[in-house]
């Protein structure tokens, strides 16, 4: 019987090439090849506006999320809900701003 996170990990569905290409040079990028910074890059990947914005969003070098972004004026109403949703994930609950 295989593992459920294991067979995640081999079937991973992306909505468009786009959002394939950059999950796979941003996961170069970031400081571990965890679930948590796999699921934050696919999380961002998702929406146009995250993938423009990545740099506002994490810091690559500390590894830390920016919450300051939420306030940006780039952000829509779809892009707060997929950063908010790699917030949880990455760091088991969105954190404070």
């Amino acid at each position: 019987m295989s593992s459920t996170a294991l067979g995640a990990e081999k079937a991973i569905i992306f909505i468009s090439d786009a959002h394939e290409k950059f999950y796979y040079e941003k996961l170069k990028e970031v400081r571990y090849q965890d679930v948590y910074h796999k699921a934050l890059v696919y999380c961002l990947g998702i929406s146009d506006d995250t993938r423009r914005n990545i740099y506002s969003i994490y810091d690559f070098k500390t590894g830390c999320v920016k919450t300051e972004c939420l306030h940006e004026g780039w952000q829509t109403s779809g892009s707060l809900k997929v950063v908010r949703m790699a917030f949880n994930l990455y760091c088991n609950g969105t954190p404070s701003v």
